[in-house]
């Protein structure tokens, strides 16, 4: 196999894992998602490592055409992606109020208050 064959074919996985991490994304499969990101990075660098030689025009016309679809799978991705992180800091914010609530409560548990008595 040559090697423009041979890069256009991690072209190919990366888009086929880009589909994969996008659907997961859909799915809410927010810790499988994180797995294949291991995977969808290592292939980058090795795609980079292996650029088309310079007389695969038509290859290299395929791969651009796979890099386009990619960039619109991570562009969709990272709204996903957004949204999710403001759905985590809407419940930190949550968390973090219902603990002021029990902290301030748990001062008060056991005590028995009578009318005027908080102002003192």
């Amino acid at each position: 196999m040559n090697d423009s064959s041979s890069s256009l074919k991690k072209w190919h996985a990366l888009y086929a894992l880009s589909n994969t991490m996008l659907s997961l994304a859909q799915s809410g499969k927010w810790d499988e998602l994180i797995e294949q990101e291991v995977a969808y990075v290592s292939l980058v660098e090795k795609i980079s490592t292996t650029p088309f030689p310079p007389d695969s025009k038509q290859i290299q016309d395929q791969a651009m055409g796979i890099l386009k679809q990619i960039l619109q799978n991570e562009l969709l991705l990272k709204g996903l992606l957004q949204e999710r992180m403001s759905e985590l800091s809407g419940l930190i914010a949550q968390t973090n109020k219902q603990k002021n609530v029990n902290v301030t409560y748990g001062k008060l548990s056991g005590n028995i208050l009578f009318p005027g008595e908080m102002n003192q």
